[in-house]
């Protein structure tokens, strides 16, 4: 009797490993599925960037900062092609989405550039505008990063981890802006 039991314990721990396993490779599966859809709402948020950057550096007051949005627009063009990449290291295509949030993000930002037009806090304002797009683009690069890692895809790990040390980059490029010349120049007036 005790063989018995212990065959049927056998059989038990081996059922209960399969469906552990079987949980395990659904969840990865619904990870993939999320993160492909994360990358596709990231992509559309780049080339939605790609397009209001030229826009945005045409109204900066100061040459720092257009300099440092122009430069960024080559970084957001390099984004978009490291983006394929990733898709394209995991032989998959990246589908069509659109980034509601960027859009909103840069809807935002245009209003305040209209306010701000004739202001001496119309950098100081872009400024604060392209932040909120960085900040949320470190969250999305972040999440993918930390996504990418845990499913074992280490040269989108390596992709995305480059664009996401560039977007904090460029966050603490606008920070260092503001704090020499844009928020000098709204105080003094």
């Amino acid at each position: 009797m005790i063989k018995r039991a212990s065959k049927q314990n056998q059989r038990g721990d081996r059922s209960e490993q399969s469906e552990n396993q079987g949980q395990e490779s659904n969840m990865h599966t619904e990870l993939h599925e999320l993160f492909l859809d994360e990358l596709a709402d990231v992509y559309n948020a780049e080339q939605q960037l790609t397009k209001a950057l030229p826009k945005i550096a045409k109204s900066c007051q100061s040459d720092e900062l257009r300099e440092a949005i122009e430069s960024h627009l080559e970084e957001t063009q390099q984004h978009v092609s490291r983006l394929e990449e990733v898709a394209e290291s995991l032989d998959e295509s990246l589908k069509r989405k659109t980034c509601q949030a960027m859009q909103g993000l840069l809807k935002e930002g245009d209003e305040v550039i209209r306010e701000q037009k004739d202001s001496p806090a119309l950098d100081a304002a872009i400024i604060a505008a392209a932040q909120k797009v960085e900040h949320y683009e470190i969250a999305s690069y972040g999440t993918l990063v930390a996504w990418a890692e845990r499913m074992g895809h280490e040269e989108a790990t390596e992709l995305l981890r480059e664009t996401l040390e560039e977007e904090k980059a460029a966050d603490e490029k606008l920070t260092s802006v503001a704090e020499s010349i844009a928020n000098e120049r709204a105080q003094a007036d």
